[in-house]
């Protein structure tokens, strides 16, 4: 039974004086602002309750998440297309912007002046055998307020020529057509998206064998009126500027240096819809489609021949280079303990029209984390590293944005960047993937899976995905559920080794499972400058692999809501992950890097190796590098315990964290290279980067794929010495890396 008090409780004995409760309400005053606004421990002093703190303020992070809100966000910024360069780009940064100070939060922006290119006129007319003849349409029906579709940095020019279908346009395709005699030189080239080529790839392939145009189209069954943009400019950041950042008033190289002029395409090129592509290929005579690409084309029409004609093209397209200006939007949440080590996390803002996919779920998610982080401080929080916020412009002319603020900030991201956590189309359908630097791969796995009350993301992950063996250390319990709540066919233990942990309660069970975790050597978004240029350890993550509105201006907020993510689950789940994943690196007192999943990609990656080069060229520099930076790992895993043992014990020391640290986050630094790449100095990293050959069988280790795809043009001697000089200079990058984690001098 509950009793009540028959009269209230007194608790003072006597009335105070009005000073008396001034001062009382004073100091209760003093103490609420504190609690609010230093909730962090000291230093000096051990914090206990710090990782119930952290737990604490990720739940709220979590239960903060709202469908609605995030999809506010979304509408607001597919209201108008917003293509870089333009007024409507700049509404699209102010209101970004604005959204950062009415959180709170402290922003800015920071402007580059940019080359940038637009249409001015197209057209294309078909010519057929019977000599009839039809101008094609070359833009959406009824998308007026969208820009024509182009491709950015293509030359103006004219061609009257026979068609020709070049499936990818790979180097192989084209020896395809060889074998059935067909030339494609004076022709002009239609390509369908795919097989691994970029579209600057598929343009500088076309050019190298003698077609004086190129037409490029997706195929496949839904959205087929659309016409798929983009820029066709190779390398990244802006041609004016290579190297250093363009500041407004700072150098540029002339528009006809010889610098400049590599950059760009000698032949003109333009999207088409895959209606239209269909109609002209359809028409096509000559010889027939090689049986090897009929089985992938997804054309409503039966592709026959592949031409040369007899269908005529009457192809021009006029466009212009414009230096202009970007803008790139920043919020920062500075850090209490450590306001000298950042964590980024970046999604760039532009598109090519509305954009709702790309890049505007992103944005969206962007806006999210920063509403969720403003609640978290005025509830207390404080990061113990600065958080910087960043929303890149001009991304789809070549990651320009990103990569000038790169270039212009090289030396404190070199000696203070954490790590970069990147995402462009938050969403474009089912299914969640990701891609990162290995030292960051166990993080992406421990993260709690927002749609889950338990689950982490792997659990949820390797259920549904995955290819790639990734290593973990598992409780013994945890494994016998995993093992019966993921089908068999997607979890399979490798190996398994089980080894007891004296100081704690249970054993465990290390296993090796098939999961997939992409690595960054593509130069598919704004991680790329991190990565390939300062040696940033970065993450990319999303959900869906494609989606059929790629740079189209049916990317709209309708097709999100009727195809994309109708109830926004998937984009609360990205933000969701996205701020957990800040928030870890942000507050662990230890950064929460793991290098023996880079020891194990190192040594997969010289494997591989070792079956594509001749026996007679030695890999044991790289085999007794990778020894030694394994070894380092070991080291600092074993320093790793023992400091995270003193953590518990209560004798921390601010000292050692700190240098521990600082050699975790700097090892990704020893695998650049300062000359770069050969004929490729901006690209310094040589573990991941993209090789120069589009035919390569090799993405990573891009300096000696390069040699190897060389060697047919040298000697015998003179190519062997090329790949050894780089296995060496690999061997060195690795040595650096493994003297950075050790934190000594040789």
């Amino acid at each position: 039974m509950v009793q009540f008090l028959s009269k209230p409780t007194t608790l003072f004995a006597a009335k105070p004086s009005p000073l008396g409760t001034f001062i009382i309400i004073l100091i209760l005053c003093i103490l609420s602002f504190r609690i609010l606004h230093y909730p962090h421990h000291s230093s000096s002093a051990p914090a206990p309750s710090t990782s119930q703190n952290a737990s604490h303020f990720r739940h709220i992070f979590l239960s903060s998440s709202s469908n609605f809100t995030i999809a506010s966000y979304l509408r607001a910024l597919t209201l108008h297309p917003h293509l870089a360069g333009t007024k409507l780009a700049s509404e699209t940064a102010r209101y970004v912007l604005n959204h950062f100070r009415d959180m709170g939060l402290q922003a800015h922006t920071v402007s580059y002046t940019a080359l940038l290119s637009y249409p001015l006129h197209s057209s294309i007319s078909a010519h057929f055998s019977d000599s009839s003849f039809v101008d094609l349409l070359v833009t959406e029906t009824g998308r007026s307020d969208v820009v024509p579709p182009y491709h950015a940095y293509s030359p103006s020019g004219s061609a009257y020529a026979k068609a020709v279908f070049v499936n990818y346009g790979r180097q192989e395709d084209y020896r395809a057509l060889g074998v059935l005699g067909v030339n494609v030189s004076g022709c002009i080239v239609i390509a369908r998206k795919g097989g691994g080529l970029s579209r600057g790839a598929v343009v500088e392939t076309a050019e190298a064998n003698g077609a004086v145009a190129v037409l490029t189209y997706a195929d496949g069954d839904r959205f087929r009126k659309g016409f798929e943009r983009g820029h066709v400019m190779r390398g990244i950041g802006d041609p004016l500027s290579p190297g250093w950042g363009g500041i407004d008033g700072g150098e540029k190289l002339d528009l006809e240096d010889s610098e400049v002029l590599k950059r760009f395409p000698k032949i003109p090129s333009m999207p088409l819809s895959a209606e239209i592509a269909e109609t002209i290929l359809y028409s096509l005579g000559g010889a027939v489609v090689p049986q090897e690409w009929k089985s992938t084309i997804r054309s409503k029409l039966r592709i026959r021949n592949v031409g040369p004609g007899p269908t005529m093209l009457n192809f021009t397209y006029q466009g212009e280079k414009k230096v202009r200006t970007i803008q790139n939007v920043f919020a920062t949440i500075k850090g209490l303990e450590e306001p000298d080590r950042y964590v980024l996390l970046g999604n760039h803002r532009d598109a090519w029209t509305y954009g709702a996919v790309d890049p505007s779920s992103g944005t969206a998610a962007l806006l999210d984390i920063a509403r969720r982080y403003s609640l978290l401080l005025r509830l207390g929080w404080t990061p113990r590293r600065t958080i910087i916020l960043c929303s890149w412009d001009a991304e789809e002319f070549g990651m320009i944005g990103s990569t000038e603020w790169v270039e212009q900030n090289l030396a404190n991201l070199g000696s203070r960047a954490v790590a970069y956590l990147n995402v462009d189309c938050a969403v474009q359908g089912s299914g969640f993937f990701a891609g990162s630097t290995p030292q960051l791969d166990n993080l992406l796995l421990e993260v709690k899976d927002p749609d889950s009350e338990d689950a982490t993301m792997y659990e949820n992950w390797a259920a549904t995905n995955g290819n790639s063996n990734v290593m973990l250390l598992l409780p013994v319990p945890i494994c016998e559920h995993m093992k019966n709540q993921i089908p068999a066919i997607h979890y399979t233990v490798l190996h398994a080794e089980q080894s007891i942990y004296k100081y704690m309660p249970f054993s465990f069970v290390q296993l090796i499972v098939k999961i997939q975790i992409m690595r960054l050597s593509g130069l598919d978004s704004d991680f790329a400058p991190f990565v390939q240029h300062a040696g940033v350890p970065s993450i990319d993550v999303y959900y869906g692999r494609d989606f059929p509105v790629y740079h189209t201006a049916f990317d709209s907020y309708n097709w999100m809501t009727e195809y994309g993510d109708p109830f926004f689950k998937r984009h609360v789940a990205v933000a969701g992950v996205w701020g957990l994943l800040a928030l870890r690196l942000a507050d662990d007192s230890i950064l929460p890097f793991n290098y023996h999943p880079y020891v194990d990609q190192l040594q997969e990656y010289k494997n591989i190796l070792s079956n594509l080069l001749d026996q007679s060229i030695s890999l044991d520099p790289l085999a007794n590098s990778i020894k030694e930076f394994a070894s380092a790992v070991k080291e600092v895993d074993d320093e790793l315990k023992t400091l995270r043992l003193q953590e518990t014990a209560g004798c921390f020391l601010h000292t050692k964290r700190r240098t521990l640290n600082d050699r975790l986050m700097l090892a990704e630094k020893g695998f650049l290279d300062a000359e770069g790449l050969q004929g490729r100095k901006w690209f310094k990293h040589l573990v991941f980067g993209p090789p120069r050959d589009h035919a390569s069988k090799m993405d990573f280790f891009p300096g000696i794929a390069d040699s190897m795809a060389w060697s047919t043009k040298m000697t015998e001697k003179q190519a062997q010495a090329a790949i050894r000089h780089e296995i060496w200079r690999l061997a060195r990058a690795i040595q650096r890396a493994a003297s950075a984690l050790r934190g000594e001098f040789t």
